[in-house]
């Protein structure tokens, strides 16, 4: 990994409808969790959203999704079930990311273009 750059892991589920992503902060205890079910989610999951792509996959989109969503895909809005039943039938997926946003400051130096400044003032 070059500097800046860390592994983000979710958890994908093509559904009849979308296709839907939790991510996992703990890929370890998540693996423990997929045979041991006492280990509580807030062990390996510290975001308890549910996002869809609007059927792209891992790469489309994300956005969070709406209780009807839920409700029309898994037959329940409950998002606790319906994270469990994301984990249990998805497949897990890790990819390195950029964990340090571009500063507005760094890329004018880098670029050394002052167009730039105006649009960053106030940004850096």
């Amino acid at each position: 990994m070059t500097r800046g750059e860390t592994m983000q892991s979710k958890v994908h589920l093509k559904g009849q409808h979308d296709d839907f992503l939790v991510f996992v902060d703990d890929v370890d205890t998540f693996k423990k969790w997929k045979s041991d079910k006492s280990i509580p989610l807030a062990h390996f999951i510290s975001s308890f959203q549910i996002f869809l792509t609007h059927k792209q996959g891992t790469q489309g989109t994300l956005n969070a999704a709406s209780k009807g969503t839920l409700e029309s895909e898994f037959d329940t809005n409950d998002e606790d079930e319906v994270i469990k039943k994301i984990l249990e039938d998805g497949t897990m997926q890790t990819a390195e990311v950029n964990a340090q946003p571009t500063r507005c400051h760094e890329r004018i130096h880098e670029l050394d273009e002052d167009p730039l400044e105006d649009s960053c003032k106030g940004k850096a």
